[in-house]
């Protein structure tokens, strides 16, 4: 298995301003911890077309059409941050992340396996985007490969400028991460759906099932999870809206993050 940038390594399991406090544990009689306030963005229920035209450039064989119908939900406007996932480490008592040196902050958290990422969504009473809700949210109800258009630009999005897409001229190459809203959102308010981090996604890894779907979560069982929107070292075609990554869930790397979904 080839990992999306050489640079990994693998563990055992283990914002936006503002923060609440949660109760005392009435239990353990352990001392309240701040929980980060996240900033939603609603998504309307509807129905898309998942995957991209066989005439898209860049396109993969996993990313065949089929059409998916989705209920309402909310979704993170921002990738989650090391301000926001330091606070989680604090109150569980797990090992902060390294942030290479790029700071934290603001900056998408990353380092962070698809566990570690479930474990945050657990403790904030809130879960993983499917890989449908995922593209759903980055589309925004565009059809093009990005939410900007057919094209993706440095000013737009924080990916390796010295490959664009298409005949696009070359961009910047900022080398590292860059703190979440830095660049436009895409029609429904969403910050960095293309490029900066990777995002973890629910799913278990596998063929799209063909045929018309109803708010799917992908298979029961894997090897890999789904991760979605390219990152800061990658083309830019690597960012489409359609395109599919895979790696395993207990591996962490420097181009990987994630985001939220909330049904409540």
């Amino acid at each position: 298995m080839k990992s999306p940038e050489e640079k990994s390594t693998k563990s055992p399991d283990a914002s936006t301003p503002g923060n609440t406090r949660t109760k005392p544990d009435a239990d353990t009689g352990l001392s309240p911890f701040r929980k980060p306030v996240i900033e939603w963005a609603d998504i309307p229920a509807g129905t898309f077309i998942m995957g991209s035209p066989i005439s898209e450039e860049g396109r993969k064989s996993n990313e065949s059409q089929h059409q998916v119908t989705l209920s309402a939900f909310k979704i993170s406007k921002y990738e989650i941050t090391f301000e926001q996932y330091d606070l989680f480490c604090e109150a569980t008592n797990r090992e902060k992340p390294t942030d290479e040196n790029w700071g934290r902050k603001k900056q998408p958290v990353i380092h962070v396996h698809w566990e570690d990422a479930k474990a945050f969504a657990d403790w904030m009473g809130c879960r993983l985007p499917t890989e449908a809700e995922w593209e759903y949210a980055c589309r925004a109800g565009t059809t093009t490969p990005f939410n900007t258009g057919n094209n993706l630009t440095t000013a737009q999005a924080n990916f390796n400028g010295n490959f664009p897409y298409g005949n696009s001229p070359k961009g910047e190459f900022r080398a590292m991460t860059m703190p979440v809203g830095s660049f436009a959102p895409n029609q429904w308010g969403l910050y960095d759906m293309h490029g900066n981090v990777w995002e973890w996604c629910y799913d278990w890894y596998d063929d799209y099932i063909s045929g018309e779907q109803t708010n799917p979560k992908g298979p029961e069982s894997g090897t890999f999870r789904v991760f979605r929107g390219g990152g800061w070292r990658n083309y830019a075609q690597l960012c489409r809206s359609a395109f599919r990554y895979k790696y395993f869930p207990d591996h962490r790397h420097f181009n990987i993050g994630f985001r939220l979904v909330s049904e409540g």
